[in-house]
Parts: C-alpha cells; structure tokens; sequence
C-alpha cells in the first residue's frame, strides 16, 4: 500500500487502512526518534513550501521541525508576501511551485482555494488548516488517543462546542473511519455540515463507529473516555464572537462536567485555548489533560505524512 503523491485535503479522501499506515509510520518514527534518530533522512534533497494565510504556531514550527528532521529544506511564506497578495491566480501559483518544490503546504481561509491549488499542483498539497478541515490534527489527535488508551476501536470521543468547526469535522471523519464512537455536544445550530455527517455515516457503516449528537454537555458525557474541545471563536469569526460565547458557554469544560465521564478520562485541546471560556484552567492543567503530548504528536505525524506522501 502507497499513498506517495496523493493530495492531503481532508481525511475523507483516504481509507481507513491508508489512515492506519500513516499511524504505524508515526509510531516507527517516535520511536526512533526516542530511541536517538533526531535525523532519518528519508526526505534528503527535498523542499516543501508552506504557505500561510493565518496566523499559526503549532503548524509551521511542527512541519519546518518535521521536514529538517527528514533531511529536507523548508520556505515558509505569507500569502500577502506573494503574488498570490496581488491578484496572481491560486491556479498559477500551483503550478509554479510545482516546478521549484516537492511538496506544498497551505493554510488558508478557504477550502476551495486548497482544492483549486491540489487541482493545478503536480506535487501533494496538504492541508494545514482550512474553514472546513484541520485533517493533520485530527490524523494526530487519532494517534495520541492509540498512545495513551492502546486502542480507538469502541472508544467513546465527545467534542464540546462548535460542533461545525474545521477540528470537529475532522475528528468525527477520523473517528468513523477508524471505529472510534463520537459524540457532537453543541446546539443543533453548531452541528457539522450535512454533506459532512453523510460522509462520516457511510465510514461508520464499515467501522462499526456510533455517531451521536447531544445538545446536553452533562449527558454527552456520560462514558466519555476523551473530552475534547476548541475555541469558539475562530480567526475569521470575530463579528459573531458575542454571539458565539452566549450559545455556547454552557459547554465549557470544567472540573464537574469532567468528573461525570469516566475515571480515567483524558481532555484534549488543538490549541490555542481560550481560558476561561471552552475550558478551565483547572482541567487544562489538571491530571485529565495530555494537551502537551497531543501537540508534541504533531511533529510525529506530520513526519509521517511527509516521508509516506513525498
């Protein structure tokens, strides 16, 4: 099995066994990292060109780490410093780069300006976060769950917030295509797009994953093996941030709402959190949160998806 070449987009393009491959890659790779292999050069010679529309921390540093690490180069680029800031097409941008580089990495506002750019690019386009996906978080975040229970099938995964936003649709296609349950806690008014939930449906048919959505907090997480939450109000979204805040503040994540999952529950966080808002310093310090080893797992992962895609 290869996926060497294939666009990162969303999850939704790979199969669970091709999800897997990048999970057991990430797996080889720690290890040997721990094991004293800062350096595997498997991607030597090779240059990938990170452009960014948004602001980012966790995703840049994480991929330029990942690739000097696999013995490759890195250019990492605002989109306003490009042509791309002055009227030149997605279309063209792509296919120039294409000449000069391996791979290409974007993080942009809008996901058919990542579907445009993968349609014209001749090498892999991956998704550092777009309005609708953040597919290497949820690819990682499935891998730090692996880590710390030792399996995901028949887990029980609850998000809390914006049911909609790009990490939570992520997760729930990740979830159902490795048969972990999920639970959407949000109003209804927050839930993943439609075309979204039937993608996710048909994935849970073959896994065996159960899909539930919840508007009650205290009720989704009954069970919960992960809590997981994000921010409320992403970049983009600060005309609605008033709004945002008073419909979901009854989702926070506090130390009651936790201690009514499972004793040995974990919290997990994308990051940047919002404290005092989607959770509570209590809980993102406290014994449930591996949200420092979840962003640590980013490096792992996107080292995996780089060495099996270039």
């Amino acid at each position: 099995m290869s996926i060497r070449g294939k666009h990162f987009l969303w999850l939704g393009d790979f199969t669970s066994e091709e999800l897997e491959l990048i999970l057991k890659k990430a797996k080889e790779l720690k290890l040997r990292y721990y094991a004293g292999e800062k350096i595997i050069p498997l991607l030597k010679g090779k240059t990938l060109v990170m452009i960014f529309q948004k602001p980012s921390t966790r995703t840049r540093i994480s991929f330029e780490v990942a690739m000097k690490q696999l013995g490759g180069f890195t250019i990492s680029l605002n989109w306003y410093e490009m042509q791309l800031g002055r009227g030149e097409t997605v279309a063209d941008t792509a296919r120039t780069l294409s000449r000069y580089v391996d791979g290409i990495v974007a993080r942009v506002y809008n996901h058919k300006d990542l579907e445009e750019m993968a349609k014209h690019s001749n090498v892999p386009v991956i998704n550092g976060l777009s309005d609708l996906f953040h597919p290497v978080q949820a690819i990682s975040d499935m891998f730090t769950i692996l880590e710390k229970k030792g399996r995901l099938q028949g887990l029980k995964l609850v998000f809390l917030g914006d049911g909609g936003n790009n990490v939570a649709q992520s997760l729930l296609i990740a979830s159902t295509k490795l048969g972990l349950n999920i639970t959407i806690a949000s109003p209804v008014k927050y839930r993943p797009r439609q075309e979204v939930i039937k993608i996710a449906e048909e994935a849970a048919q073959e896994s065996g994953a159960e899909i539930v959505f919840e508007e009650v907090p205290e009720k989704a997480v009954e069970n919960a093996d992960i809590i997981y939450t994000d921010v409320w109000v992403s970049i983009g979204q600060e005309k609605e941030a008033k709004e945002r805040v008073k419909d979901l503040s009854k989702y926070q994540v506090n130390v009651s709402l936790v201690k009514k999952a499972k004793k040995d529950v974990i919290f997990m966080h994308c990051l940047p959190a919002h404290r005092g808002q989607e959770v509570t310093d209590e809980v993102i310090d406290g014994p449930w949160s591996i949200v420092w080893d979840q962003a640590e797992n980013r490096l792992h992962v996107q080292k995996a998806i780089l060495s099996l895609l270039l």
